[in-house]
């Protein structure tokens, strides 16, 4: 969600439709649970709602905080470290299985 919300602000369905457009089709979020990742993200203060009034009724459109963006580039450096971590796993098991 937090990737979704990197280059701008979106709306709930503009997040479900920007995570299953950059996925390819490989991840598609319902919106059930769209609203209750961004509660969550909400209490943590990683994102904030800015409320734009449409068509009479309230739009919410959400953005990622600056702590938001701290703890998407922390998770991004530690996926990062696993991949390399993993790299190596599997690199030491083929020339294990080369012996």
């Amino acid at each position: 969600m937090l990737l979704a919300l990197y280059q701008g602000s979106l709306h709930g369905y503009g997040i479900i439709k920007e995570i299953e457009n950059t996925s390819g089709g490989d991840y598609v979020i319902a919106p059930g649970t769209l609203y209750g990742v961004l509660k969550n993200l909400q209490k943590q203060g990683l994102i904030e709602t800015v409320a734009i009034e449409k068509e009479n009724r309230m739009k919410k459109t959400y953005c990622i905080t600056k702590l938001g963006k701290e703890v998407l580039q922390a998770e991004y450096e530690r996926y990062i470290r696993m991949i390399h971590l993993s790299r190596k796993i599997i690199e030491r098991g083929r020339e294990n299985d080369e012996k």
